[in-house]
């Protein structure tokens, strides 16, 4: 019987050649101790942080970062994550603090970060059954619940991907090749419909995703018209029917209308059922961006997202509302015949002779080749949590909203921008007295930069009709009213400090414009 492999010591060089890091079965003390270290360091960290970051900047850190000799090892995991500490753990951004309310980035639940740290270890590829074998299997399940939730039909399918791009990306190319195949009879690799009659329909308020990919697609620079939105910021479906009226007078061929659950700036929901039947009408592809939204799956809103069901593809993003690390994202199809126009073959790999029913190989539905296994993470939440109590922690993050709501519209200081359908806040500060717009806007850009600059809260921002707000993206479900109000007040101060230090330099002492 072999005996076990001698345990290194924290700082003992285990040698040059490097097998004595490599993940197997003589090295899994080793494996076993260095993965302690790392969790005792993080755990450490956690329980040490009191605000989500520590207004570091760029230029800084950077120095630290630079400062490091990438060619001379420091030999041990201790001392890696001593020097670690330096230039990461101390100034990251924590989005689990209950003051993060910038972007679309949520605190995660511990069954998905176990199920990071099993799927890294195990290190599957989940393009082909002989690189993955039941890691297919459940990212299949995984899909197949999602479907479910969504009431896509027993004909739908899809993968996990990247991220929300890479699922809009992937929709519209399949919605291309079935608009091309559609007007001209003829397969995806012989269609006859130039690309130049293309269109591509979404709101003005849809995600910049969808343009990014048409330009990839190899669209024309205007091929996709945004459609205007109402005061909710939501698609108009009048005036989406007034747009592919006219798409159709210029013969030009709408591929694709992109319906959005969850815009990134305003949370909104398009009306899914009255696009869904401009879509039937005209026969167009009906894309649903729920890369936000997508919470609702799981939550006791799940109302908001009526008419979801209808769609011909939809993109989620777990890793925004699911409570899951990045990435845990992916594309569902409403028929599982529609992923042939991302198939292609390789002989080494997938050849067009292997039995699918057999052989499932999940590379013929995807862009990417290698891929990881994440769709782990969602099973192991699933089978701890269970769907009830994920999205119990959504409508908690729901229910903070609309007591943010309340707390910004009886603040004299802010004007809201928006009424919010999911966790977005939108708003301004605009002080108690009237004051030149452009000086409004600078205070706003101001105070946001103070407060980073701070560290005692992160918020984000954006531009509505040309002007500067401010943004709360509520995904933390311990974030409390005192939270959010003790941050409107950093907010209101710094933005007051600027007004004293420029009113006088600029208007006199008068703040009207």
């Amino acid at each position: 019987m072999t005996s076990p492999p001698r345990r290194l010591s924290d700082h003992e060089s285990p040698g040059t050649d490097g097998s004595e890091h490599l993940l197997n079965e003589r090295n899994l003390r080793q494996y076993s101790a260095s993965l302690h270290r790392c969790v005792e360091r993080i755990a450490g960290t956690f329980a040490e942080v009191d605000r989500p970051h520590t207004g570091t900047s760029a230029a800084a850190l950077g120095k630290r970062v630079s400062a490091i000799d990438l060619d001379e090892p420091v030999r041990d995991t201790t001392t890696a994550l001593e020097e670690l500490e330096e230039i990461y753990f101390r100034d990251a951004v924590y989005f689990h603090h209950p003051r993060y309310l910038s972007h679309l980035n949520c605190p995660v639940v511990i069954p998905a970060v176990a199920g990071e740290a099993i799927l890294s270890a195990i290190n599957s590829s989940l393009d082909t059954w002989d690189q993955s074998a039941g890691a297919t299997l459940i990212e299949q399940r995984m899909i197949r619940w999602t479907a479910d939730r969504i009431g896509l039909g027993d004909a739908s399918d899809g993968v996990f991907t990247s991220g929300g791009t890479q699922s809009n990306l992937q929709a519209l190319a399949i919605a291309r090749d079935e608009a091309r195949e559609a007007q001209s009879g003829t397969n995806h690799l012989g269609h006859t419909v130039p690309l130049s009659r293309l269109r591509v329909l979404t709101s003005e308020c849809s995600h910049f995703s969808i343009a990014k990919s048409a330009a990839l697609l190899g669209l024309d620079h205007d091929a996709v018209r945004s459609v205007p939105c109402d005061e909710r910021r939501r698609m108009r479906v009048d005036a989406l029917a007034e747009e592919l009226a006219r798409c159709s007078a210029e013969d030009a061929v709408v591929m694709a209308v992109v319906a959005t659950a969850g815009t990134t700036d305003f949370g909104s929901i398009d009306s899914l059922h009255g696009i869904a039947d401009l879509c039937a009408q005209y026969g167009v592809w009906l894309h649903v961006d729920a890369a936000y939204g997508c919470g609702l799956l799981v939550s006791s809103h799940r109302e908001l997202l009526a008419g979801i069901e209808r769609a011909d593809s939809v993109t989620v993003d777990y890793h925004k509302s699911f409570f899951q690390p990045v990435s845990s994202s992916a594309i569902l199809v409403r028929d599982t015949a529609h992923l042939r126009h991302i198939t292609y073959h390789a002989d080494y790999l997938n050849p067009a002779d292997t039995d699918a029913e057999r052989t499932p190989n999940q590379v013929d539905k995807s862009l990417q080749t290698t891929r990881r296994f994440d769709a782990l993470k969602l099973w192991m939440t699933l089978r701890v949590l269970g769907p009830d109590a994920l999205g119990g922690l959504f409508d908690e993050v729901l229910d903070r909203t609309s007591e943010a709501r309340e707390l910004l519209a009886a603040d004299s200081r802010f004007e809201l921008a928006a009424e919010p359908q999911l966790s977005t806040l939108v708003f301004r500060y605009v002080s108690t007295e009237e004051i030149d717009p452009e000086l409004c806007d600078r205070m706003n850009r101001h105070a946001r930069q103070a407060l980073f600059d701070s560290g005692e809260a992160v918020v984000a921002g954006t531009t509505v009709n040309g002007r500067n707000h401010l943004k709360f993206t509520l995904l933390n479900p311990e974030t409390s009213v005192n939270d959010i109000s003790h941050v409107l007040d950093l907010l209101a101060e710094h933005a007051e400090e600027y007004l004293t230090g420029h009113v006088p330099q600029e208007f006199g002492h008068s703040r009207a414009s």
